[in-house]
């Protein structure tokens, strides 16, 4: 119990504490988050994706697998939740709200940070690959899902163009194969810009965290906590293994997978009308559950 706690006060508590701070912040000093968001979306995220990438050490086999670690284990987890949905009659728009909970995931602002206070910048350099490629399926798959129908996969791609971090990534393998450097200033300047993007991302969890609502359909929001915080630890050990992913890739992976519901779910959800108190409650609840199941996680990935 007392490595449990140690686990817990080291790496998920400034996480918390860092968004709480931003939770009070705009409580009662009235900070918006979209300001802030769009800054740490537009340019601090970016940059760190481009600074990882381009001063760690992954070779090309490891990053694929990683890119098709995240694929599997997110389509696995949408699957698994259609599948249990049917079984529990869930009508659609409700069923197509829980699945947009349980495969569009807190890889960002959670995930990063956590895998930098606990296994380095090495892994954090794989849950960026995580991160990314997350993000294009929930801008694709999750968009398509949210919309049920009302938006063309045109749109959905179209959509990938609004998003900096791809372009980041692209730019970081054409860095990384022509074996280029930035010249100091700008290598200074994208690094500095690097290091405001975790404690943006958690402040800007904490002031979006704020918009909770109740729902009532208490079954629904079981089955999307239950599946995304441990369905997604069960399927990201089996995907990791048929993936044959190690060491700090490893713990990236299965760290990332199990991660809660992401704040971006309910813009998708307000954006396509898909039940959206429904799913501002999942993100709400998951992300104070999430405690209780990445801990152990934590503890039995070494950490």
């Amino acid at each position: 119990m007392t490595d449990l706690l140690t686990l817990f006060a080291n790496n998920l508590l400034p996480i918390l504490l860092v968004a709480g701070t931003g939770y009070i912040a705009g409580k009662w000093l009235n900070v918006e988050a979209r300001s802030i968001s769009r800054v740490v979306f537009y340019f601090f995220s970016p940059c760190l994706l481009f600074d990882l990438l381009v001063t760690s050490q992954l070779k090309n086999d490891d990053m694929l697998r990683m890119v098709g670690f995240t694929v599997a284990a997110i389509l696995s987890i949408a699957l698994i939740t259609w599948l249990l949905g049917r079984v529990l009659k869930l009508e659609r728009k409700m069923l197509a709200a829980v699945i947009i909970c349980t495969m569009t995931l807190n890889a960002g602002n959670f995930g990063l940070s956590l895998n930098l206070f606990a296994f380095g910048e090495e892994a954090l350099a794989y849950a960026s690959l995580f991160f990314v490629t997350s993000s294009i399926i929930t801008y694709t798959a999750g968009v398509t899902i949210a919309s049920m129908g009302k938006s063309s996969l045109a749109v959905s791609l179209k959509g990938l163009l609004k998003i900096p971090a791809v372009y980041a990534v692209i730019l970081a393998l054409v860095f990384i194969y022509l074996d280029w450097e930035l010249p100091l200033p700008l290598s200074r300047t994208v690094s500095l810009m690097s290091d405001a993007a975790i404690p943006g991302m958690l402040i800007v969890l904490g002031l979006q965290l704020q918009n909770n609502h109740r729902t009532h359909n208490i079954r629904a929001l079981v089955l999307a906590n239950g599946v995304r915080l441990l369905g997604g630890i069960a399927v990201g050990f089996l995907m990791a293994g048929i993936f044959r992913l190690q060491g700090s890739a490893y713990n990236a992976g299965v760290l990332e997978s199990s991660m809660p519901t992401a704040v971006l779910s309910t813009i998708l959800a307000t954006e396509y009308d898909a039940e959206p108190a429904f799913v501002t409650s999942a993100v709400f609840s998951s992300t104070l559950l999430s405690p209780l199941t990445l801990t152990p996680l934590l503890w039995v990935l070494g950490a």
